[in-house]
């Protein structure tokens, strides 16, 4: 999403020697992501991962990973070169469900805190791939306490607190974890929120699109409130400028679950800017 938007990516990982990570590794090069820091393993097969559509669209996971390629990262892979001239670095715990590309994680951690790159966490919890969810509750907050900006879902939310009140929750790990500067809370159909120095703002989903299928409306939202505060001052932020992200992340997200998959269903920037407008007149006229 954020190469839609003009923006300069990489992505760190592995794949096997196999179809499925040639196709991958080509589908990210030809959209324009750099993939110099995606290694190829030749031994390991690249996992595979299976997405199941109820009658709403909505999506469940199951994974074909034991190992898988991207399991195998090792720290002498990383190429720590992309991440010091980053802007930001952001992650998730699919990356940190076992030990060796667990490490391999907080080294590259330990490197976009040395070169003062914002570092930006989507906990993205997979629970078929973790042996233990106490596991996973730990990895999820040791992400938390490292970034600047989180993006978390309602559900994740719950799970890591036990509150099942959104906003009690969200304000619970913010006092918690003072590190965060700001704190994205997605709500599914509902929407979205954000907490930042006290203030909180909530924007609905658009309904007027007809969802089919939602996979990769989470990464798109993250993508674009990445993108919206890219060339932002954290520390000095306003409620109009977050509310401009979680609106331009709510429109782009509820686009992509106009069509089928994830990658190739992320809208541009003047389809998402077009719904807003006409959002926007909708509003007026009612």
């Amino acid at each position: 999403m954020l190469q839609k938007l003009g923006r300069k990516t990489a992505f760190l990982g592995k794949v096997g020697y196999d179809s499925f990570g040639t196709l991958l590794r080509k589908t990210i090069s030809e959209i324009g992501i750099d993939s110099a820091g995606l290694i190829t393993d030749p031994k390991i097969h690249t996992t595979l991962a299976f997405v199941h559509l109820d009658e709403h669209g909505d999506r469940s996971f199951s994974f074909c990973r034991n190992p898988g390629a991207d399991m195998m990262l090792d720290v002498s892979e990383l190429r720590e070169d992309i991440i010091r001239n980053a802007k930001i670095f952001h992650f998730g715990t699919l990356s940190m469900t076992s030990e060796l590309i667990r490490n391999t994680t907080k080294r590259a951690i330990e490197v976009t805190k040395e070169s003062g790159c914002i570092i930006s966490f989507d906990p993205n919890l997979r629970p078929p791939l973790w042996d233990s969810m106490d596991t996973a509750k730990e990895m999820i907050l040791y992400g938390i306490s490292q970034c600047d900006i989180l993006k978390i879902s309602e559900d994740e939310l719950t799970f890591i607190t036990g509150i099942e009140e959104i906003p009690i929750a969200a304000e619970a790990i913010k006092k918690e974890y003072p590190s965060i500067k700001v704190m994205f809370v997605t709500l599914g159909k509902d929407g979205s929120s954000f907490y930042y120095k006290g203030q909180r703002g909530f924007r609905k989903i658009f309904n007027c699109v007809k969802t089919i299928d939602t996979t990769g409306a989470g990464g798109t939202f993250c993508g674009c409130m990445l993108h919206a505060l890219l060339d932002k001052d954290l520390d000095n932020l306003n409620y109009d400028d977050l509310m401009e992200a979680i609106t331009f992340g709510n429109a782009a997200s509820s686009l992509v679950t106009t069509e089928k998959g994830a990658i190739k269903s992320m809208p541009d920037l003047d389809e998402v800017m077009v719904l807003i407008e006409l959002s926007v007149i909708e509003r007026i006229r009612s």
